[in-house]
């Protein structure tokens, strides 16, 4: 089978094959993909997958709620969990996006409905025939990661929400000769 060039390691294989790039409308996995995308800039999204489990139990199975809810103490306990990436700004900048989350959630009803309203409300579909033909950023990347800034969210330029909308479904940039470019 043929697949993205960035999918043929054996450790991104089952990523790629059945996640990245599906469209992604639950809150609560939107919120999973922003705190994991945060996490990842300047590192690989490789070693970002490989502590995602640990993710799962450093915070608190990725609840938003729970998360706008914790103190130093909480974040000072993760800056010890070796099963994370352990950067203050990126731990605090949870914090401060789930608290940011729900405010976007209480104005729009959900946080699915406002992001994806950036891609006019369905996924954005390329014809990349090679990974050298995929950008960094979009407009809508742009867009997205001014609006988020401006409502207080951090860990979110526009090439972090880029990758996000790539994860997320949002843009499908599967390459045209993936099995998984049709698919998705």
């Amino acid at each position: 089978m043929k697949r993205c060039e960035w999918a043929e390691k054996e450790s991104m294989l089952k990523y790629h094959d059945s996640e990245w790039g599906v469209p992604v409308y639950s809150d609560k996995k939107q919120f999973e993909f922003l705190i994991l995308e945060g996490a990842q800039a300047g590192l690989s999204w490789e070693t970002v997958l490989k502590k995602r489990e640990n993710y799962r139990k450093a915070f608190s199975n990725f609840d938003p709620v729970k998360i706008s809810k914790y103190t130093k103490k909480d974040v000072a306990r993760m800056m010890n969990d070796a099963g994370i990436i352990r950067n203050r700004l990126k731990i605090e900048s949870a914090v401060t996006n789930a608290k940011a989350f729900l405010e976007v959630k209480k104005e729009f009803g959900t946080f699915s409905k406002y992001i994806w309203s950036f891609v006019g409300g369905k996924p954005v579909v390329s014809k990349r025939k090679s990974m050298k033909d995929i950008p960094a950023t979009s407009k809508e990347s742009d867009s997205l990661s001014k609006d988020l800034k401006k409502r207080g969210f951090k860990f979110v330029g526009s090439t972090i929400m880029y990758a996000h909308m790539q994860a997320t479904g949002m843009v499908n940039d599967h390459e045209i000769s993936c099995f998984r470019y049709k698919e998705v």
